[in-house]
């Protein structure tokens, strides 16, 4: 079977060179794999190396091998079909770079209560529901005006988020932000990457005050499974044409049910058991895995295109 290892990196900190697609042909080599060609797919961040393989785990743990500590990310799969046609995204941690509910306790001067309770919950060693809940109790009584300076005032984009969702669109795929934060956040934040629709749990207010709760039912783990789902069934597809991404324990059960489900700096249980990971590049990675190349990004060249003035 023809396979394609693909290769990414930093473009900036520590770049793919010569010296990283030598030492990956070598170890594939050793794998009794035949290197069949090379291909850039983004200058000085990602490359794919196709090839010839009787199974694609003694390649990739070769590879593995032969680059730790170099600063790559590797992922090994069939070279074709590999574009998706649903993409399903958490957004703390993902597309964000922030947890909504610690910098809303940040805000309202209850960070320390609030923050190592996300942790747990994000490393899976807590019911997301039962923390969720936990969590929004402590916030009971302050302002609902504090949600919308949080998205103005703390809220940014994950590098490559806006560039994964808008090229994903301009082919053809269907984008879904599914989180299990707040429709206050995802909906600017929905709006401001490009997502055709957003998911997510419902503060209750009650005259302009948070009551410290949400409504139910609670977007947790399996409701992101179940909405990834509904969304292949909308779009007419199977799971496995879609692409999900994630960092937290909660994503698990979503990542799983992708064709293609990728922990994104993810906790350790979370990349431990997803098939792809991403340690060292940003969102557009994502892209390269599916063997999209940067000239075909959403606004490759133009003004602000975060790709388009980086040397390679």
């Amino acid at each position: 079977m023809q396979y394609a290892l693909t290769l990414t990196a930093d473009p900036v900190s520590r770049p793919l060179g010569p010296e990283h697609v030598r030492e990956a042909v070598a170890a594939l080599r050793a794998a009794g794999a035949r290197h069949q060609g090379t291909t850039w797919l983004g200058r000085g961040c990602a490359l794919d190396l196709v090839l010839a393989a009787p199974a694609a785990d003694p390649v990739r743990a070769g590879v593995d091998h032969a680059l730790a500590g170099a600063g790559v990310d590797i992922a090994i799969q069939p070279a074709a079909g590999r574009r998706r046609r649903l993409l399903v995204a958490d957004m703390d941690s993902t597309v964000i770079g922030q947890e909504t509910l610690d910098e809303l306790a940040d805000m309202a001067g209850l960070r320390e209560k609030v923050a190592p309770i996300t942790d747990r919950a994000m490393r899976g060693e807590i019911d997301f529901e039962a923390a969720l809940r936990e969590r929004v109790r402590l916030l009971a009584g302050h302002p609902a005006a504090l949600l919308a300076t949080l998205v103005e005032q703390r809220i940014t984009l994950t590098p490559g988020a806006g560039v994964l969702v808008r090229t994903m669109r301009a082919h053809g795929a269907r984008t879904a932000l599914v989180s299990g934060g707040f429709t206050a956040v995802t909906g600017p934040v929905a709006h401001r990457a490009g997502f055709d629709v957003h998911h997510a749990n419902r503060l209750v207010v009650v005259n302009g005050r948070l009551t410290g709760t949400v409504e139910n039912p609670v977007l947790g783990a399996d409701a992101k499974r179940a909405i990834l789902h509904r969304l292949c069934s909308e779009c007419a597809i199977a799971p496995v044409d879609a692409l999900a991404v994630g960092d937290g324990a909660n994503d698990m059960p979503m990542l799983a049910a992708a064709g293609t489900g990728v922990a994104f700096r993810a906790r350790p249980r979370v990349a431990a058991s997803a098939r792809f990971r991403v340690d060292h590049g940003d969102l557009t990675a994502l892209l390269y895995l599916q063997g999209f190349r940067e000239d075909e990004f959403a606004g490759h060249g133009a003004v602000g295109n975060p790709r388009a003035s980086q040397p390679g």
